[in-house]
């Protein structure tokens, strides 16, 4: 079956996928207008410890007036959403899912080898991006801030965060490889 007779939930055929390098000249461009207009770059691990914090501070105000972490995205009668980084998060979460709607792509599935069941497949999905967003805080920046932010301002850091994640995906690819096979 062809990407073209593929058809998603919404009964839209789907498209096929922007160049690769036309798609790198937009971020490229995307980006260079972050800093530009913002003086910031992208990312997206810091908006999800904001809105964690806006959780926690809902739930327990005094814990997060006695957590230092918490404290300064959110302590007092600070409102941790208030900060460049929540907007650009909803907006990529936005405009992935508009972008899957017009190009045929929003449809519920599960994609996994023939060796692992979805039950698994989720599992091991969610524990491995609650540890990856765990290590991106530790990291302070995700992929998306080391790489692209952290990258286009060569910070050495920066660089040196992604070898080790590339690494570090090479070397578990080893593991999990039968799953996929």
């Amino acid at each position: 079956m062809t990407a073209q007779t593929k058809k998603s939930i919404f009964n839209r055929p789907e498209k096929s996928y922007v160049h690769p390098y036309f798609g790198g000249i937009v971020l490229g461009i995307v980006l260079f207008l972050a800093f530009f207009l913002t003086g910031n770059g992208l990312g997206s691990s810091g908006a999800t410890s904001r809105i964690d914090a806006w959780i926690a501070d809902a739930i327990s105000p005094s814990h997060v007036d006695n957590n230092p972490y918490l404290l300064k995205m959110a302590g007092g009668d600070k409102n941790p959403l208030d900060d460049w980084i929540v907007p650009v998060f909803f907006g990529a979460l936005l405009g992935g899912f508009v972008s899957g709607f017009f190009n045929g792509r929003l449809k519920f599935t599960t994609t996994k080898g023939p060796h692992i069941s979805n039950r698994a497949r989720w599992l091991v999905a969610f524990l491995g991006g609650v540890i990856f967003l765990y290590g991106a805080r530790m990291a302070r920046g995700c992929t998306s801030g080391q790489a692209l932010s952290g990258g286009a301002t060569l910070s050495a850091g920066s660089w040196v965060v992604m070898f080790a994640i590339f690494g570090g995906a090479y070397g578990m690819a080893y593991f999990v490889r039968k799953l996929w096979n």
